[in-house]
């Protein structure tokens, strides 16, 4: 099966998939095009516009970043990366929307053009973060105990954006949220987690934000 991934260097959704392949040891391609002037192939096979968008033998097309992120993980090798159990497994895919709910807040703080945008979407994302801690077991250090699921890959990017502008003693202090700080630590450990983002990636999201809203650039140290 040939699987080709079309991304945009910057976005946390495409950093999702990318993970899971990474993960398992997949054999992928990577096309990166230019969200701001998408090419004309690109509008015909992704319906909302967005990435990722996941081409699969040349001509099926899977868009959604949880749906290809299931969908990789049934059809690579290794262990599956969902729980068996229908329960837990149905409670993993509702945290992972929640991640992308966190996605929207920290987003919506990269691009805040004032101050009052920024400090709202910062006290939002917080609000969701100290809910998230409670959900975390005490074990850990992953969202189901010892082995990474698809639920801790979805907040993955999360924690890559936040460690990048040191938001983390702000976001979930050890102190305070004891849960999210180890579990944030520990996904930032792994290889495929590491390695889910373009080597300029820092530079590139810094730079998207100084050009596209100066205030949260200030705020962030970009």
């Amino acid at each position: 099966m040939k699987l080709e991934l079309i991304s945009f260097k910057i976005c946390p959704y495409v950093q999702r998939s990318v993970i899971v392949l990474k993960h398992k040891h997949a054999d992928f391609d990577v096309t990166y095009i230019d969200l701001g002037n998408p090419p004309d192939w690109f509008r015909e096979i992704s319906p909302f516009g967005k990435v990722p968008v996941l081409r699969v033998d040349d001509s099926e097309v899977i868009f959604e970043s949880a749906v290809i992120a299931e969908f990789l993980d049934e059809v690579t090798p290794g262990e599956p990366l969902q729980p068996q159990d229908p329960l837990l497994r149905a409670k993993n895919r509702a945290w992972t929307e929640f991640g992308s709910a966190c996605l929207m807040d920290l987003g919506c703080m990269l691009h805040a053009d004032k101050a009052e945008k920024y400090e709202n979407c910062l006290g939002a994302l917080k609000q969701k973060l100290a809910v998230l801690e409670k959900a975390l077991p005490s074990e850990g250090p992953f969202f189901n105990g010892a082995k990474p699921a698809l639920v801790d890959f979805a907040f993955a990017p999360l924690f890559t954006r936040t460690s990048l502008f040191n938001l983390g003693g702000e976001l979930y202090p050890e102190a305070e949220a004891p849960r999210l700080a180890h579990w944030a630590e520990a996904l930032l450990a792994l290889d495929a987690v590491r390695d889910s983002v373009v080597p300029e990636f820092p530079e590139l999201l810094r730079q998207y934000i100084r050009n596209k809203a100066p205030y949260a650039a200030t705020a962030l140290g970009a």
